[in-house]
């Protein structure tokens, strides 16, 4: 699903000459849609060959399923229906392929994590290494920012001020950390019933 709907907004987008590869594939959403198609597609592959995940795969899985659970959220509460690039004024995104990747895709990999019991126990502590990807992605964003001039979130964009920009940083990497913290219980608490 998650490969299909970015292929339909990039075709679609191609086909209107909209097509900007360096902002698109910079967003958290598509970069995370793709590494966890990918994640999935390693633990398919494990689970076929009757392979136990690994300490990594699972901390991927939890990493992704964090990441998109938020990717869902933040989009939902902060991002719908916000105004237009102004490069895109008069192009209307096909609806689905976006409700995919930021409604549908979200739900569903937040009940796979919970219903689908890592194979190598992570401990509570473990759930901040899922900081390290949202941090990685925030570093590259900012200093891409700094040098191009592009931010792909307002929130991220220090034109409102760093105080916000800081603010909107801690906000989100105090929910990265709480919903880590939360999903590892969380799993555990459904694999005993």
């Amino acid at each position: 699903m998650i490969v299909i709907a970015i292929y339909w907004q990039v075709s679609d987008r191609l086909s209107h000459n909209l097509f900007r590869p360096t902002e698109y594939f910079a967003y958290f959403t598509i970069i995370s849609g793709l590494v966890t198609a990918g994640v999935l597609m390693i633990s398919s592959v494990q689970l076929i060959k009757g392979q136990s995940e690994t300490k990594f795969l699972s901390l991927a899985r939890l990493t992704m399923a964090v990441s998109m659970t938020l990717v869902g959220l933040i989009y939902n509460v902060l991002l719908r229906g916000g105004a237009p690039d102004d490069r895109d004024i008069g192009y209307n995104w096909p609806v689905l392929p976006n409700e995919i990747i930021h409604t549908y895709v979200p739900v569903l990999i937040f009940l796979e994590w919970l219903l689908v019991r890592t194979t190598f126990t992570l401990k509570l502590n473990q759930a901040f290494w899922v900081l390290i990807y949202p941090l990685a992605w925030l570093t590259f964003s900012i200093t891409r920012g700094v040098i191009q001039g592009w931010w792909p979130y307002w929130f991220i964009d220090p034109q409102y001020g760093i105080g916000s920009q800081i603010m909107w940083i801690f906000i989100i990497a105090g929910l990265f950390s709480v919903f880590a913290l939360g999903f590892v219980p969380a799993q555990k608490a459904l694999a005993k019933r």
